[in-house]
């Protein structure tokens, strides 16, 4: 990187970290002002501008504030008070935001379910948080019925929507109430410690973990991110991430509600309309998930991917094998990728667009952000610890878990840690005595590298990274070099048990356009020239899609217990074959050698 690449780098960081700092700082400064409070400031000074945009319609600003008001004078109707839990199953819309937004006026608390869920997950979700309400739309309670059974508590269900003739249809029961602000006497006392909404983790690995969201969370999370992207009242953004998580359901639409602008709001990702939605909504801005940006390059060419006055686009997850690819063919001029958890404490922000950075913490704003890299046992899943018992900051570009101080300071109130509805799941993420007796930290679970010039790369989930020959296999580096070869769409790498073998043997699931045609020599010469010995995958499964969340997550569980097990699949597996520097399709014999030993990996 040549010095003035350096010295410009250094000024966006500079510019980027104030003005996101500037909005905000003034938080914690004023405990009583709540998401309540900006809800309606926001309605007296930006009144008739468009404030939320869909194919199921728009409301203003004024319009968002009134129908939140409705929905706080139905909560207070029903009895939700202070502290009360609804959980809300509804799919994208405008009305989204001010349901949640009107429970919060009330006092409420809102759990923000994930509308895939069903069965036992869904009755976890409602039952972790104790919701006594919920708001379903009535095209999702089939699959809310399948839950019933698991709550354990009554629960006193609404629908929103036609369809459902048995149960009240809280849409058209909010109509009789006034859209006045409520009067002082009917204002709950709040402070920005309440809880506001509930956002459930991904749940890749088990059940979700309902993290727990209070005002300070919400407001930091909306100005913030309009500090990031510099937004303007111009900006319209585009979001099709479901909002039922904190990027679609809360950055998204805060950015642009903190300074007058415009979210554009789709129920779901289209790789075939997305562009079209663009242009169409004349959008400035949208938010991604890395995945999302994968779909879009492997998709066809699309005559409206050039045609956008996109100037700004921000999101995480995006890997470095997609970055270019995706910021050259569509013409980005700027991509603000973040690394942070919904719950955690630690946030980073790559301001420069540096291809690959997760974010960046120059050496002299450390004191200011104190997030380490510490030393990572992988086979024990726990933090290296010294002779004294104290965790080891890693050595520049040397993989670790990344962790962030937690402090109970007014001063720096973004370091705090809510925690989860469980608090059982809370502890798991605490880390005690790391450096000095008496410090905790907030583990987030990922494996990070820091380079010299203070820029975070990610490299794996913990649990994900595992042992081979000795040596430490990062699984998504891996993919990334798999999803480099011709055909390979989509790519997923886990590690699995092989008996005989000590750690675990390589196995990667590929998405390619067509199985019969793929070239195995090829790409055996492709794993030998990018991947160590160890890295490479000996078995190679093909299955038609990838298992991913509405978060646009990889699922690895199931395709981990199944294993390369050809009777516990249809989708082709693959075994390495050394001598012919190919791969073989396994049928039961070949994996009967395989558990035998007779195959050497």
């Amino acid at each position: 990187m040549s010095i003035i690449q350096r010295a410009t780098n250094e000024l966006l960081y500079l510019r980027g970290a104030l003005r996101t700092l500037r909005r905000a700082t003034p938080i914690a400064k004023t405990p009583t002002r709540t998401v309540r409070d900006f809800i309606e400031e926001i309605a007296q000074k930006f009144g008739d501008r468009p404030a939320l945009v869909s194919d199921r319609g728009t409301l203003t600003y004024r319009g968002l504030n009134a129908l939140a008001n409705r929905y706080a004078r139905w909560a207070k109707q029903q009895g939700i008070g202070h502290g009360d839990v609804v959980a809300l199953m509804l799919t994208n819309r405008p009305d989204f935001l001010a349901i949640w937004l009107g429970i919060a006026k009330a006092g409420g608390a809102t759990a923000l379910i994930n509308t895939n869920q069903t069965g036992a997950a869904l009755a976890h979700s409602v039952k972790v948080v104790g919701a006594r309400w919920a708001i379903v739309e009535a095209s999702l309670m089939p699959a809310f019925r399948t839950s019933e059974a698991g709550f354990g508590q009554l629960v006193d269900v609404h629908v929103y929507g036609a369809g459902e003739d048995r149960l009240p249809r809280v849409d058209e029961a909010v109509k009789a109430f006034g859209e006045d602000d409520l009067p002082p006497e009917a204002r709950v006392p709040l402070t920005i410690d309440d809880r506001c909404v509930y956002v459930y983790t991904s749940g890749t690995t088990g059940l979700p973990k309902a993290a727990n969201i209070n005002h300070y969370r919400v407001l930091l999370a909306m100005q913030a991110f309009a500090g990031v992207s510099g937004a303007k009242a111009s900006d319209r953004l585009y979001t099709c991430l479901p909002m039922y998580h904190t990027n679609g359901g809360v950055l998204a639409p805060g950015s642009v509600l903190a300074v007058g602008g415009t979210c554009v709001i789709r129920e779901r990702f289209s790789a075939r309309e997305f562009w079209s939605d663009i242009v169409r909504h004349e959008c400035t801005m949208f938010i991604y998930i890395g995945e999302l940006c994968r779909y879009l390059v492997n998709s066809p060419p699309h005559p409206d991917e050039r045609r956008h006055h996109i100037r700004l686009c921000f999101g995480n997850g995006l890997r470095p094998d997609v970055w270019l690819p995706f910021r050259d063919r569509f013409r980005i001029p700027r991509i603000v990728e973040f690394y942070g958890a919904t719950e955690g404490n630690s946030t980073l922000f790559n301001f420069d667009s540096t291809p690959g950075a997760v974010g960046r913490i120059p050496g002299w704003a450390e004191k200011k952000f104190p997030i380490r890299i510490i030393k990572f046992d992988v086979e024990a899943e726990a933090p290296v610890r010294d002779a004294k018992g104290r965790c080891i900051i890693c050595a520049p570009d040397e993989p670790g878990e990344a962790i962030g101080q937690i402090l109970n300071d007014p001063e720096r109130p973004a370091n705090r840690f809510e925690g989860y509805a469980d608090r059982t799941a809370t502890e798991k993420k605490i880390l005690r005595d790391v450096f000095e007796p008496g410090d905790i930290w907030f583990r987030t679970g990922d494996l990070l590298r820091k380079d010299r010039l203070g820029y975070y790369f990610f490299v794996d989930r913990v649990g994900d990274t595992f042992r081979r020959k000795g040596e430490n296999v990062a699984t998504s580096e891996v993919a990334e070099q798999l999803t480099s070869f011709p055909g390979v769409r989509e790519a997923t790498v886990y590690g699995v048990a092989v008996p005989g073998i000590d750690g675990k043997v390589g196995m990667a699931s590929l998405v390619v356009a067509d199985v019969a045609s793929f070239d195995a020599k090829a790409f055996y010469a492709h794993c030998a020239t990018l991947l160590a010995d160890y890295a490479r995958p000996a078995f190679v499964r093909f299955p038609q899609a990838l298992d991913i969340t509405g978060t646009f997550k990889q699922r690895k569980v199931e395709l981990v217990a199944e294993g390369f097990d050809p009777a516990r699949t249809d989708d082709p597996i693959f075994v390495v074959n050394h001598g012919a520097k190919t791969f073989d399709r396994i049928d039961p014999e070949t994996y009967g050698r395989i558990i035998a030993g007779a195959i050497r990996l």
